[in-house]
């Protein structure tokens, strides 16, 4: 376990698929300013770049993968020391999984390995993945293993971990999902969105997501929504409180609606916004069909 005051910087590595994007998302959203697939060779630079100014940011996460040429991958301990010699600590932590998982992630959400456009093969790809990537496992100071841990455990993991948390803290997640691939198994609670019109049907904002400003704003001029968002906003108000005194750790929201791109986006944005403000710490989103 790493100290329990949080590093300067966090360095997040590990194996594509193994939940990197989630620990930056959640890393993000407790409030550290996050760079992902940052070149290993300008880390220092980064570094030194962010930290002027009147009002630099205390708290630095950087995301370095398979996707950093691979001569760069022998050299971070040069490039560690660099930051140290600026006065940072930084902590390296890398995310692993079991190759079976791996292969079945890839399968589920049927995206590219970022190794695949050399032609090889997924698993030949996974393999030449984890060789290129073992300086950076040799030298971590914490290796975590993804692989029996679902979306929210994992968020939590990073949370512990770090020491970002205090335990008596309700820890909330809204994820947003498309219904055609299946309910998240961990939400806590469900809310169907496909009642409410859907933007996709304008061609303007079918490339979208919930995510950008022109999806909220022609979503937020429809009093349906409006509606919905009352009172869903209502209930959790009434109800969060409750589960935290009922010695919760952890509660996920899901939003669904038919492709988990607009509605449900829109939703799981609005609703983490709306607990920030009312004074919620831990929140965070995860969108499943974006992510």
């Amino acid at each position: 376990m790493i100290a329990r005051t949080a590093p300067a910087l966090i360095i997040v590595s590990g194996m594509s698929g193994s939940g990197k994007t989630v620990a930056l998302n959640t890393l993000e959203d407790l409030g550290f300013y996050c760079v992902d697939n940052l070149p290993v060779e300008l880390l220092a630079q980064f570094v030194e770049s962010v930290s002027r100014g009147d009002m630099p940011p205390t708290r630095l996460a950087v995301g370095i993968d398979v996707r950093s040429r691979h001569s760069d991958l022998a050299n971070v301990p040069q490039w560690l020391s660099a930051v140290g010699a600026l006065g940072l600590d930084p902590k390296l932590v890398f995310f692993d999984t079991d190759e079976a998982v791996l292969l079945k992630r890839y399968a589920d959400t049927r995206r590219r390995h970022p190794l695949s456009h050399i032609g090889l093969a997924l698993a030949d790809a996974i393999a030449l993945e984890r060789q290129v990537l073992k300086p950076l496992r040799t030298l971590a100071d914490v290796v975590i293993d993804t692989s029996d841990l679902n979306v929210h455990q994992l968020r939590r993991k990073v949370i512990t971990e770090f020491g970002l948390s205090d335990d008596s803290v309700l820890s909330l997640l809204f994820e947003s999902f498309a219904y055609r691939r299946g309910v998240p198994p961990d939400a806590d609670f469900v809310f169907d969105a496909r009642v409410l019109p859907n933007p996709h049907w304008d061609a303007r904002l079918r490339p979208l997501s919930g995510r950008d400003a022109e999806v909220r704003e022609y979503l937020e001029s429809l009093p349906d929504v409006i509606q919905y968002v009352d009172q869903i906003a209502g209930f959790l108000n009434a109800w969060l409180p409750r589960l935290q005194s009922d010695t919760r750790s952890y509660v996920t929201v899901a939003f669904g609606c038919t492709g988990g791109r607009h509605r449900s986006v829109y939703l799981a944005e609005r609703m983490a916004a709306h607990c920030r403000e009312r004074g919620w710490a831990e929140v965070a989103t995860h969108h499943r069909e974006l992510d």
